[in-house]
Formats: C-alpha cells, structure tokens, sequence
C-alpha cells in the first residue's frame, strides 16, 4: 500500500471534512439497507445482548456490552430490514442508527445515546495552570510522582523511536489489556498516518523510557491515537503513569500553543474504565466531529430480568439533553445507583437518577431467560 492510499485510508476513517462524513452517510445507508442483527449469548450468567443496525456497532458497542455482561458463549446473526429490526430472543437490544432513519422496534422501554463521545481538552496558555485541572488527590500524586520518579518528556523523532514504542509499548499493551479481542491502527498506517503527521512521546522516569503515547497533528489539535507502556507492565494507573503522561503531554500542548488536545473518543457509558480516567483531566465531552457525529444508538429493554436491571444500574449512561449531555443513572429499591461513577467534567451537565420500575412501566421483574 503506497503512502497516499495509506493516508486516504486513515482520513476515511477519521477525518472531520463535512465532505468525507457526507460521504460515509451515503454508504452506511447502502450498507444499512438490509442491517444485521447479531445477538451474544453469554458463557454464564447475564443478560441476552442483541445489537442491530448499522455496522460500526459490531466494533464498539457489542463489544464492550459484552465486555461488561460477561463473555459470549456464542454469537448468532441474520439479515434484516429496518420494518422488522428485532431481536425477540434478546433482553437487552442495542440499535445503532443514523440520525433521520426508523431506530428498530417499537414499544419498548428505551433510552437514545450518542455512538460515542469524544474527551477534548483545551490546555490554554500557562503550562503551569495544566496540572490544576485535576482533583486534588490526582493532583497530589502527579506533583509527588513527579520528583520521586524523576519524571521527564521526550519528544522522539526517528523511526527506530516509533518501531521501540510500538512494538515494545503499544502492542504488548493493547495485548494484555483486550487478548484475542484487541485491535489497533497497522504498524505501516500508524508510521505513515500518525509518526509521520504527528508527535511521538516518551514518558522517562529515571531517565528509562516507560510510557509512550502517538498522536497525529490536525489543523488546531493533537490527536490522541496510540498509547502503551513499556512490555505491557500491568500496574501503570496504579502507579500514575499514564497520568503523568498525559498531564505532559498538555503541558508541552500549552507551551506550543495548541489550541484543543483530543483524549480520543469512547462508548457513551460512564462505566467506562478509560471515561473514568480521562474524567480526572476535567476534559469537554462532545460529540465526535468525524463520521459518528450523525451516528445514534438506541438502548431498547425487551425483556425485564433481574439480569438487565443488574446491566442497566452498573453501566449509567450519557443522554444527550440540548447543548450537552446528562448523566443517567438507573436504580431500584433493591439496587443503589452507581454513583461512584463519576459524571462531573466540562459538557456534562447534570444528572438524573432514574427509577427502573417507572423505566420499564411498571411491568414485573419476570426470571431471567435462557439462550
């Protein structure tokens, strides 16, 4: 694959020109014509998950449900039409849509969420103001990690850096942190999409490399893409590492004048492990300007189980509510709202506490079903 293909490829994939996006409507309506329903039967306990729609969702959203039920004993799928998009079998049915087009079955008890948010920072001017976006604990550990780890920024530029940092850093991480799952950008796309547009990271501690993060220029911004640390060690939030370089990498992007930082986007849960840790940073949730931006899913309960409800109040979720989002967050009189997930950061604007009984209209909590 030549350097241009390899660039075009990367844009189509994320690129915010209002043309491309125009163009992925057009082809995710003819892919979408007959949209597939994939349903995830799980190896042990939980819920029945389905999702429908269009197929972006096979990626981001079924994945990470499952992540969160627990593992698929086994998948099954078929093709459809938007007048019959159902999954009977399922307790929970996830729909991914584009805005304007019929979101599936009606009649059920639902909640309409963004596909993904993307986490923006603007660091502004002072390089010294950064690190005041954290709380007070992060904040606390980031200064004392600091001077007792010796901590320093480097700023790599040959491509023996980018191959170190990927296949010692990147790749072992990505693999300890999803398995067989795991999935990334191309080691010849990362080198001449990213390394090649961008700026590759080094976080030192003691003068050793230990964390590395690869993020792509645009007009404005740097991106976000790649992130690891070294050989796939396990304890780096414990640690602070990954916060240390983040919080870094902002600095440097104050002292150069950046005007937006993007941390990369997301699943629109706040059980979201990496939601959670990029919260610290206080960044604006948004909608993403590529191609999900006219992108919609629909959480649909088909089926009231003490299975889903335990699904619904361990994963709050983020509902758009005009010029930002709210946090939802289910309950009922045997299961206390998950409040330790924390919403509070720039574009969230408040949240809700939602009682699953008025949710689910009333309707008794029958025993769980089998696949």
């Amino acid at each position: 694959m030549t350097a241009a293909l390899r660039e075009a490829r990367y844009r189509w994939h994320n690129s915010t020109d209002p043309r491309i996006g125009d163009w992925h409507r057009r082809l995710d309506r003819l892919a979408s014509a007959r949209p597939r329903v994939t349903v995830s039967y799980p190896a042990g306990g939980g819920p029945v998950l389905a999702y429908a729609g269009i197929d972006d969702g096979l990626q981001h959203v079924l994945p990470y449900a499952e992540q969160r039920r627990g593992p698929a004993l086994r998948r099954a799928g078929r093709r459809t039409t938007w007048a019959r998009l159902d999954a009977p079998e399922a307790d929970l049915l996830f729909v991914g849509y584009l805005t304007g087009r019929p979101p599936g079955p009606a009649g059920l008890a639902h909640v309409d969420l963004p596909f993904r948010v993307h986490l923006v920072v603007r660091p502004g001017t002072d390089p010294a103001a950064v690190p005041t976006r954290l709380s007070r604990k992060a904040r606390q550990q980031y200064r004392r990690e600091q001077h007792s780890r010796d901590r320093s920024l480097e700023v790599a530029t040959g491509q023996a850096d980018f191959e170190y940092f990927y296949r010692r850093m990147h790749a072992p991480t990505m693999r300890r942190r999803h398995g067989d799952a795991a999935r990334s950008v191309p080691f010849d796309v990362a080198l001449h999409s990213l390394f090649a547009q961008g700026v590759l990271f080094f976080l030192r501690e003691h003068g050793e490399r230990v964390a590395g993060m690869l993020c792509r220029r645009e007009p404005g911004a740097l991106v976000l893409r790649l992130a690891g640390v070294l050989d796939g060690a396990g304890d780096a939030y414990r640690t602070g590492t990954y916060l240390g370089l983040y919080v870094s990498i902002l600095v440097w992007a104050a002292e150069a004048g950046v005007a937006e930082v993007d941390l990369s986007g997301t699943e629109p849960f706040l059980s979201k492990g990496i939601f959670q840790f990029k919260r610290k940073l206080h960044p604006l949730v948004r909608v993403p300007a590529n191609h999900f931006a006219s992108k919609r899913l629909r959480l649909c309960v088909r089926r009231d189980t003490p299975a889903v409800r335990d699904f619904l109040v361990a994963n709050p979720v983020l509902v758009p509510g005009g010029r930002a989002f709210e946090a939802w967050y289910f309950r009922d009189r045997d299961r206390a709202p998950r409040l330790d997930l924390r919403w509070r950061t720039d574009g969230v604007h408040g949240h809700r506490v939602v009682d699953l009984d008025e949710f689910l209209g009333g309707a008794p909590c029958a025993a769980s079903s089998a696949g």
